[in-house]
């Protein structure tokens, strides 16, 4: 069932860089939106980031603006996360997902439908 593979994901020391890409696995399918959320220990599960193909238009949660970037290809059903200034407080596994019909919310993890297995990121101190 899973249809998205998350990968990149590994230790970085604080102030690094990582980057995670997310492909489509299996069966194919089309995608209104793509993003990334992730999930620490003990905690509620994050917005990241999302990317809307229609106008190409991207969101970012307030933790992570000015440090991270996303990107992709809605042909190819792919999403990149580029990773700088990284502190150890972004440690988490992190979740590519995408929705198959259109929202209004892309900063909602129940509104997708599509999700990767999560790919651990650690950053040390």
């Amino acid at each position: 069932q899973v249809q998205l593979v998350e990968s990149g994901g590994g230790l970085v020391q604080a102030g690094g860089s990582l980057r995670l890409s997310c492909a489509a696995s299996g069966r194919t399918f089309s995608s209104y939106a793509m993003g990334w959320f992730r999930q620490a220990p003990g905690k509620d599960r994050e917005f990241v980031a999302a990317i809307r193909w229609n106008g190409r238009t991207t969101r970012y949660g307030d933790s992570v603006k000015g440090r991270f970037t996303i990107s992709g290809d809605n042909a190819k059903n792919t999403v990149s996360l580029q990773m700088s200034s990284l502190k150890p407080e972004d440690t988490a596994v992190y979740y590519c997902a995408a929705v198959t019909r259109s929202i209004v919310l892309v900063t909602s993890s129940s509104n997708y439908d599509r999700w990767g297995q999560g790919t651990q990121v650690t950053v040390s101190s």
